[in-house]
């Protein structure tokens, strides 16, 4: 079982090197049929992880049985396993798309994929923070040469922008990794946790100095105001199906602030107990408000979905910065809920852009959409999902968000926030559908010589599409399984017992 917590890591970085070799580093369709096998293996793997972490509990694997603080320490707890497991199936989805042609517009499209799986499996498994900041580094790395595929000059902008700001973010992180090891002596989690309680003097503030730091980082990862600044234009002028993988990527930096967050600085670690909270807080609210602003801006499809991710991650961030389990379970439905339904959003936009010609994804009267009723169902499925009409999964994360931020008295603040900001998404999100689907020029409707969409990317597009309803009709073990991985992550002491080494 030990050693299964490694296979989410290392067998999608087998898949990638073979990727790279003959057979399939020659032939296309070898590399399509073993990129699409590998992916769905990888899946495999981690929906068999899951179980045996519900039926085993939390496992910690110390590579070559070095312990903390000097051995790589990989944890498999709930919370990271179903991030790992929602990764997989999100590139499987992207990799079955992809292979319909978006693949071939570019070098070694299969194996950066595959290195990007590893990377986002990496951050959420690994159990210390140097660790976190290689495997952002290798995510980063495969990041940047997918935003190039099939690239002009507009995206070359974009990527240009995105390559210097994460740049001076890994800087910033081994300044913060740096000052926190200088004065607790461990970069392990558990590690950490244990021993943050301990400190006295400078130390503490110090200590401080380098949490905060921690938080900026994770802050430019998961686009939060005033640092999100990069993320519509990144993931608006990317290739669809990268924009659609890069739907997780904001939820790396949302997670590593969850670990973080609510084991080194937990109620109970003295004098930096709950750092930053009001930070968080704010912070989170102001990103709703502005992602909220930015969809109502938006004038193309693809950017208007790239402000919901915007507005996912303040909601995501406001929920974990009231350290209370009913929250952290809320956020991690919505964060499952919310990834995959803006992937999915993202494939639609590229459908639908193809097939109305010049007018491509802008929110404007043009050519109809050729496949309306097969596009126009399943956006307004996915529409739907996004705003939060019932019986979506959608409504349920927002009923059960509302009642976790009722519980607390923040909820006078965040109640007209969310509310208003739910309401003015959905007058966007159905204005953008009406114009695209409903508001067409009937001049250009006899003009359409556009091909249909490849039954690969209805498939793999619909799949996203399907799994909110499968989150309503399994939400009560969904949610009993929600609760379950932020109770684990929530008790600290029991953590620090049984997981590093310690």
């Amino acid at each position: 079982m030990q050693h299964l917590v490694a296979f989410p890591i290392l067998f999608p970085l087998l898949s990638a090197l073979l990727l790279l070799l003959p057979p399939c580093g020659k032939n296309l369709k070898i590399r399509r049929f073993a990129s699409v096998s590998f992916a769905f293996i990888t899946l495999l793997i981690n929906i068999y992880l899951i179980n045996e972490v519900l039926q085993n509990g939390i496992t910690s694997y110390a590579i070559g049985n070095w312990q903390a603080p000097f051995g790589i320490v990989l944890t498999a707890d709930l919370l990271a396993v179903s991030l790992t497991t929602l990764v997989s199936l999100l590139t499987l989805c992207c990799v079955l798309y992809s292979c319909a042609g978006d693949d071939a517009r570019g070098n070694f499209f299969h194996p950066l994929v595959h290195f990007l799986l590893m990377g986002v499996s990496g951050a959420f498994l690994t159990g210390d923070l140097f660790n976190l900041f290689v495997f952002f580094e290798v995510l980063l790395i495969a990041s940047y040469s997918l935003l190039m595929h099939a690239g002009d000059k507009h995206n070359t902008r974009a990527a240009l922008h995105y390559v210097v700001i994460n740049l001076v973010g890994s800087a910033v992180f081994l300044i913060a990794l740096g000052t926190l090891y200088g004065v607790i002596g461990s970069l392990n989690i558990v590690d950490m946790a244990a021993r943050i309680p301990k400190l006295t003097g400078d130390d503490i503030f110090i200590a401080k100095v380098g949490g905060s730091l921690l938080f900026i980082v994770f802050a430019l990862k998961a686009a939060l105001m005033p640092l999100h600044l990069w993320l519509p234009n990144t993931y608006a002028t990317a290739m669809p199906v990268i924009a659609a993988l890069f739907a997780v990527m904001t939820k790396v930096g949302i997670y590593s602030t969850i670990r973080v967050y609510n084991l080194l600085f937990a109620p109970e670690n003295g004098a930096l107990a709950s750092l930053g909270q009001n930070w968080l807080w704010y912070g989170g609210l102001a990103t709703i408000a502005i992602g909220t602003f930015g969809v109502l801006a938006s004038q193309d499809m693809r950017k208007l979905i790239a402000n919901l991710v915007i507005v996912s991650a303040g909601t995501l961030t406001a929920l974990i910065s009231l350290q209370q389990p009913q929250a952290t379970a809320a956020a991690l439905y919505y964060l499952l809920h919310s990834t995959l339904v803006c992937a999915a959003l993202f494939l639609f936009a590229d459908l639908i852009a193809r097939q109305r010609g010049k007018v491509a994804d802008r929110i404007t009267t043009g050519r109809p959409v050729k496949q309306g009723f097969v596009l126009g169902f399943g956006f307004f499925l996915a529409a739907l999902t996004v705003i939060g009409m019932p019986p979506l999964s959608g409504f349920i994360g927002k009923i059960w968000i509302l009642k976790a931020t009722f519980q607390q008295a923040e909820y006078m603040v965040f109640w007209p926030v969310y509310l208003i900001s739910s309401l003015l998404i959905l007058v966007a999100v159905t204005r953008a559908g009406s114009i695209v689907f409903w508001q067409n020029n009937p001049i250009d409707a006899d003009k359409n010589d556009t091909q249909p969409a490849h039954p690969m990317q209805i498939l793999a597009t619909y799949i996203l599409v399907f799994v909110s309803p499968l989150l309503v009709i399994f939400a009560k073990p969904i949610t009993d399984f929600c609760l379950q991985a932020a109770m684990q992550l929530h008790q600290v002491s029991a953590l620090t017992q049984t997981v590093g080494g310690l």
